[in-house]
C-alpha cells in the first residue's frame, strides 16, 4: 500500500507493531540508559548497574526485557555474562535521538550587542 504522493510504500502492521513494541521498550529511561551503555562497548551486568545507577536485579530485568526484544544480545565469558548491542540501526537510532536532544539542551552561545 502506497502513500499518496509520496512514493513510498507504506509499512506492514507486523512492521509497524515491531516498530512500536521496539519504541516502547525504548520509552523507559533506564533501558534507554542501558542500550546508550551499550552502544559505547560490551558490559556485564554489574558494570552497566554502576554506570547506569540501577540495582542490580532491575538492571538484569531490564536487559531481560531488552533481549527478549531483540534489541540486546549476550555472550557467556567464563562466568560473566556479557551484554552488547548487536545491531547497528539501534545504535544510530538511540545515538541520533540522544545526541540531538543534548544539543537543543546545551545553553545558546551569547550574542554580543550590536553585532
Amino acid at each position: 500500500m502506497a502513500a499518496a504522493g509520496s512514493g513510498f510504500e507504506d509499512p506492514s502492521a507486523d512492521v509497524l507493531a515491531q516498530a512500536a513494541a521496539a519504541f516502547g521498550l525504548l520509552a523507559s529511561p533506564a533501558r534507554l540508559h542501558i542500550v546508550w551503555a551499550l552502544a559505547q562497548g560490551e558490559s556485564d551486568v554489574t558494570g552497566l548497574a554502576e554506570r547506569v545507577g540501577g540495582a542490580l536485579p532491575a538492571v538484569s530485568q531490564h536487559l531481560t526485557k531488552l533481549k527478549l526484544a531483540g534489541l540486546v544480545r549476550s555472550r557467556r565469558e567464563g562466568r560473566r555474562q556479557v551484554y552488547y548491542v548487536d545491531d547497528p540501526d539501534i545504535v544510530d537510532v538511540v545515538r541520533l535521538l540522544v545526541g540531538r536532544l543534548t544539543d537543543r539542551a546545551a545553553p545558546a552561545p551569547r550574542r554580543l550587542h550590536g553585532l
